[in-house]
C-alpha cells in the first residue's frame, strides 16, 4: 500500500515535479524582470519495459498521468491488472509493471494509430473505439444557477496559468465546487491525470461534471466517455466531430463558458433553467 493512495494496492513512485522555472526576461522598457516559465519535459511511457508514447508534460503529477493515459487509450483495462509504477526522471521513463506479462494485444494496438489535434500527445491507437458504446452515460440534470456558481468557483483556480501561462487546465466537480483541479502543457495530458486520479481513488464518474479550459474535439468526449462522466464544460469553443461524438454517447456539451453564460451543444433537455 501507498502512502497517497490508501485505497490500493499499487506501489507508486512520488516523483512529481515543480510546474515552473524561473528565467531572466525584460519587459517594454528594457528592464530586467525574473518571470516564470511552465515546465516541458518528455516522458516515455512502458508497460513492463515496452515503449508505448512518449508525451510532453509538465511533470507534476507523472504516476496519475501515466495510468490515466493507459487506461484511456484502452491499453489497461482493470486498475487491479497493474503491481507498480515507477517514474524516473534521470531516463525520462514511466514504468508500468503488470501481472500479466503478455504484450500481443498491446502491439496489435500499437500497429494502428491516428494523429489526433491533441496537445502534448496526438495519437490515438488501435482499439480505443471498440469499447466506447459498450454502455451509455445516463442522463444527469444540472441547474442552471449550479452552472454559473461553478464557473465562478473555478476562476480561483489555474495557478500556474495565472502565474506562467503555457498551460490547460482540467478539473472534476460536482455542483457543490471542484475536487480536482489538474494543469498540464496540453489538455489531454491533464484529462488523462485526472482519469487516473479517478481510478486510483476507486471514484464513480456518474455525478461528475468535468470541466476544461481546451476546446471539446471528438478525442477529449472520448476521455470523458471513458470516465464515465455524463457532463462536460468547457471556456473554449468545439469542433463538428467533438458534437457529433457528444451526441452518439450522450454527452451533455457545454462551451464558450463564462460566469454569466454559456452555449449548450448538445442535450439541452439535461438543464434546468432556473
Amino acid at each position: 500500500m501507498n502512502k497517497k493512495y490508501k485505497n490500493t494496492k499499487i506501489q507508486i513512485s512520488d516523483s512529481g515535479l515543480s510546474p515552473t522555472n524561473s528565467v531572466k526576461t525584460y519587459n517594454h522598457q528594457g528592464e530586467e524582470v525574473n518571470s516564470k516559465v511552465a515546465g516541458e519535459l518528455p516522458l516515455t511511457i512502458k508497460v513492463n519495459n515496452n515503449e508505448i508514447i512518449t508525451l510532453m508534460t509538465l511533470g507534476t503529477k507523472p504516476e496519475e498521468l501515466t495510468l490515466g493515459y493507459l487506461r484511456n487509450q484502452g491499453f489497461i483495462e482493470s486498475i487491479d491488472d497493474i503491481i507498480s509504477i515507477d517514474v524516473r526522471w534521470d531516463i525520462g521513463v514511466a514504468n508500468v509493471l503488470t501481472k500479466h506479462k503478455d504484450i500481443k494485444e498491446i502491439t496489435n494496438k500499437l500497429k494502428n494509430k491516428t494523429v489526433t489535434t491533441g496537445c502534448g500527445q496526438g495519437t490515438i491507437f488501435g482499439g480505443t473505439l471498440e469499447k466506447l458504446y459498450d454502455n451509455t452515460l445516463p442522463d444527469i440534470k444540472i441547474k442552471r444557477s449550479e452552472i454559473f456558481d461553478l464557473l465562478a468557483k473555478i476562476t480561483k483556480y489555474n495557478d500556474i496559468y495565472k502565474e506562467a501561462g503555457a498551460v490547460h487546465g482540467c478539473a472534476l466537480c460536482n455542483t457543490k465546487g471542484v475536487l480536482e483541479f489538474v494543469e498540464d502543457v496540453g489538455r489531454h495530458n491533464a484529462a488523462d491525470t485526472l482519469s487516473g486520479i479517478m481510478w486510483l481513488n476507486n471514484m464513480n464518474g456518474e455525478n461528475i461534471i468535468f470541466y476544461t479550459t481546451g476546446r471539446l474535439t471528438s478525442e477529449i468526449i472520448m476521455k470523458v466517455k471513458y470516465m464515465g462522466i455524463p457532463i462536460i464544460i468547457s471556456r473554449s469553443g468545439v469542433t463538428n466531430m467533438g458534437i457529433e461524438l457528444a451526441k452518439d454517447l450522450n454527452v451533455t456539451m457545454i462551451a464558450r463558458s463564462k460566469q454569466r453564460s454559456f452555449l449548450i451543444y448538445n442535450n439541452k433537455y439535461n438543464i434546468i433553467f432556473d
